[in-house]
């Protein structure tokens, strides 16, 4: 049985990883597209088995508890266009989480953390809807010859998606990411991150999210299922 553990480093909240990591190595373990549900906040510094079922499915377990399920999947999604470089780093100014954060430790989001530690992916608002922000990967990312490790594709394609579906910073919890990843961006290339609305209903919501590299070309693409816990409605 294959099994994995995620290192504290790469948390969201402080006692779990980010969403879209999780999702990255679980991902790097089927070797295929996969959506990847969250049903449980996975815990750091534990290890993880990794179940393997029918028709290339896979659960993630704590012990005898279910953490995640993954299941093969064709991504579909329209990506828009890569914005000028500039208009993100300008978007990125006004980032939501400068203000206020809910996890300013986390990997991928966080403003607490150092570069070279978090990836400091800070989305701020472009159009109504849309977020963009600048990413230039570090060398703690290289997987080898320079390029940016899968895993961290599918981490960077995570928080931008949460800051177009709450800009008012309601509580969402990420419950699915189905991420494809087109081809692995360079180490200190200065990319583009994307996200987008796509609809909601009721409690749920569905973003899209990009990544580009530094010609403006898609390197990844991904869509999220975000979730409002049942004690946010009404502000409640």
């Amino acid at each position: 049985m294959k099994s994995l553990a995620i290192a504290a480093r790469f948390c969201g909240p402080p006692a779990s990883s980010n969403g879209g990591y999780f999702a990255g190595r679980v991902a790097t373990l089927a070797s295929r597209t996969v959506t990847v549900r969250l049903l449980k906040p996975p815990p750091l510094d534990t290890e993880l088995a990794v179940e393997e079922l029918a028709d290339g499915a896979l659960r993630v377990l704590q012990g005898q508890e279910p953490i995640g399920e993954a299941r093969p999947a064709a991504l579909e999604i329209d990506v828009p266009p890569a914005p000028p470089y500039l208009a993100a780093v300008e978007a990125s100014r006004r980032y939501a989480g400068f203000r206020y954060h809910r996890f300013p430790g986390c990997f991928v989001c966080g403003v607490r953390r150092a570069r070279g530690d978090g990836l400091r992916i800070f989305a701020g608002p472009l159009l109504e809807g849309v977020v963009a922000a600048p990413w230039v990967p570090d060398a703690s990312l290289d997987g080898g010859a320079g390029k940016v490790r899968a895993e961290f594709m599918s981490a960077a394609l995570d928080c931008p998606g949460y800051y177009a579906v709450a800009p008012d910073d309601r509580m969402m919890l990420l419950a699915e990411l189905t991420a494809h990843v087109d081809r692995l961006v360079h180490i200190g290339e200065a990319c583009t991150l994307i996200g987008w609305r796509i609809g909601a209903s009721g409690r749920k919501h569905e973003a899209g999210t990009a990544i580009y590299d530094g010609k403006g070309e898609l390197c990844g693409r991904a869509r999220a299922l975000w979730i409002e816990p049942r004690s946010a409605e009404g502000g409640a």
